[in-house]
């Protein structure tokens, strides 16, 4: 890679580090601290240790987060590592520049609180994943977990030491509200993450097995304007070959998919599958539905 490369990708992947710092920093000092809930993972310990020692949340989520580097360096990737220890700097700074700076926090209502917290920190941290970092952390300790026992799927790591932490806070602040508004936060956290890294142009998937799949498919391209595809298979039972139907739509479509498929087979086997994401010709589009 030549070295303007380089200082580019560099660049870019600071500016990300950045601009998802300055949102993570937004989403906890300004709506979660206040409301003392700890929204999993190691922010979420750093929140309850600046409770109960004043110590300022940032320089809390470095230290905190230093043993998993070492173990992270030791067993995991690399240059995965340097690139989240960039990353974990910019946000324990930008994170206590908005203590240092007094920036004004919201008071309000606990669930508003919870919920806008959840919201900036995954936006957040969805720009940070965009340039392939990540926030250490969790992250790590859900890596370094799948790595012991290598049959743990990543997602139920993070969310077991996620439950964790919320746990834990029940003891610290005093209360299960605390542990509930966590949970509220999380979910807004997940949320976040997953619309911005895939996008809102979510739909369905279709997988239809029925001897009318022809006049079915002619039928769904003719007034839904959605292609088709067809595929070869054999029936396991009867082990005979036929043709699986399969045609992605709009979530607001599937409705009238449906009644095209009842209106030729009543008893056609039908799948529906929910994608993250469609996107290609038709679905860039406006709807003609």
């Amino acid at each position: 890679m030549k070295a303007s490369s380089k200082w580019y990708v560099s660049v870019k992947g600071s500016i990300y580090d950045i601009a998802g710092s300055l949102l993570q920093a937004l989403g906890v000092w300004c709506f979660i601290e206040p409301c003392h809930i700890a929204p999993g993972g190691v922010s979420g310990m750093a929140l309850m240790l600046n409770y109960l020692l004043g110590l300022p949340i940032g320089i809390l989520t470095l230290l905190l987060n230093i043993p998993l580097f070492i173990a992270s360096y030791v067993s995991l990737d690399r240059a995965m590592t340097w690139k989240t220890i960039r990353t974990v700097i910019w946000m324990s700074v930008i994170q206590d520049a908005f203590s240092w700076l007094n920036v004004p926090q919201y008071m309000g209502d606990r669930l508003i609180s919870s919920a806008f917290g959840g919201i900036f920190v995954g936006a957040g941290m969805a720009l940070i994943f965009m340039h392939g970092s990540t926030s250490g952390g969790g992250d790590i300790l859900a890596k370094l977990l799948q790595k012991r026992y290598p049959y743990m799927q990543t997602g139920y790591a993070i969310m077991l030491i996620d439950f964790l932490v919320v746990g834990v806070s029940v003891l610290v602040f005093g209360g299960i509200e605390s542990a509930l508004y966590g949970i509220i936060s999380i979910v807004c956290v997940t949320q976040a993450i997953d619309m911005i890294l895939y996008g809102m142009n979510r739909g369905n998937m279709i997988f239809i097995h029925s001897p009318k799949n022809r006049e079915i498919a002619d039928e769904i391209m003719r007034t839904l304007n959605r292609g088709t595809t067809f595929y070869k298979s054999v029936g396991g039972y009867s082990k005979r070959d036929c043709e699986t139907l399969s045609c992605a739509v709009d979530r607001k479509q599937f409705y009238l998919v449906k009644k095209i498929i009842d209106k030729y087979d009543p008893h056609a086997f039908v799948i529906v599958a929910p994608t993250k994401e469609v996107y290609g010709e038709g679905f860039l589009e406006d709807d003609h539905v």
